[in-house]
């Protein structure tokens, strides 16, 4: 748990810092997005990641013990790769469900819970016709 806290709240900060500052030398790069936004969104989901941006360095390290704890799916207080790749996963089905959710709500014009291509056509490219 604290290895994981490590990485992601690098120094007593609240967020994690760019990621030049947390790469170790010689290690293979990966291609993303510059900084440490991308990832800290992966992490915590967009939402979630807001919000800890508005927390002190206590109360983030005390949020991402919980997270942690959520995260070690067998509970033996270690977090594998294996865990680390299902939290991202949910939390991005997680963002994308509810990014669906909005989205029909602005495209289901009639609210009947449908979409028709003329819904589709009105809500997307509505004020070019």
């Amino acid at each position: 748990r604290l290895a994981l806290a490590l990485l992601v709240l690098p120094a007593g900060l609240g967020k994690p810092t760019a990621r030049q500052e947390r790469a170790r030398s010689g290690a293979a790069q990966h291609e993303d997005r510059p900084g440490f936004q991308y990832d800290h969104e992966a992490f915590l989901g967009k939402e979630e990641a807001r919000s800890f941006d508005q927390l002190s360095p206590e109360e983030s390290r005390e949020r991402l013990g919980k997270i942690v704890d959520r995260i070690d799916d067998n509970k033996d207080g270690y977090l594998t790769t294996e865990e680390l790749k299902n939290w991202i996963k949910r939390v991005q089905k997680r963002y994308i469900y509810e990014n669906v959710a909005k989205v029909w709500k602005d495209y289901d014009l009639n609210k009947d819970n449908k979409i028709a291509w003329e819904e589709y056509k009105q809500a997307t490219y509505g004020y070019y016709l």
